[in-house]
C-alpha cells in the first residue's frame, strides 16, 4: 500500500504520476493525517474495472448454477463452444 501526503500531490505531481504508472496500484493520499483520495493510473483503473465486471459475471453464473438454472453437462458445454468457435471461423 502506497500512502502519500496531499502536499506530495500538490508539490510533486510528476513523481506521484510516475509512481502510479510504475507500481500499477492505488496511491492513497492523506490530508491532515486522514485518508482523503485514491490516485491510480488510467491503465490500472481500467484493469480493475474489467476485473470487477468479470467477478460480477462469475458470481451471477455461480448463483444461477446453485439455483439449478441453465446447467450443462461437459458434453453440452463442449458442443456449445464448438458451435461458437466454428461460427467465428466461417
Amino acid at each position: 500500500m502506497i500512502i502519500k501526503a496531499s502536499t506530495s500531490l500538490r508539490n510533486d505531481y510528476a513523481t506521484i504520476s510516475d509512481l502510479a504508472h510504475r507500481e500499477e496500484e492505488p496511491i492513497y493520499i492523506t490530508k491532515n493525517g486522514e485518508g482523503d483520495l485514491v490516485v491510480m493510473s488510467i491503465e490500472a483503473f481500467e484493469r480493475r474495472e474489467e476485473t470487477l465486471k468479470l467477478r460480477a459475471r462469475l458470481e451471477a453464473a455461480e448463483r444461477s448454477r446453485l439455483a439449478g438454472d441453465a446447467t450443462y453437462t461437459i458434453e453440452e458445454s463442449r458442443k456449445r463452444l464448438e458451435a461458437i468457435y466454428n461460427r467465428e471461423d466461417a
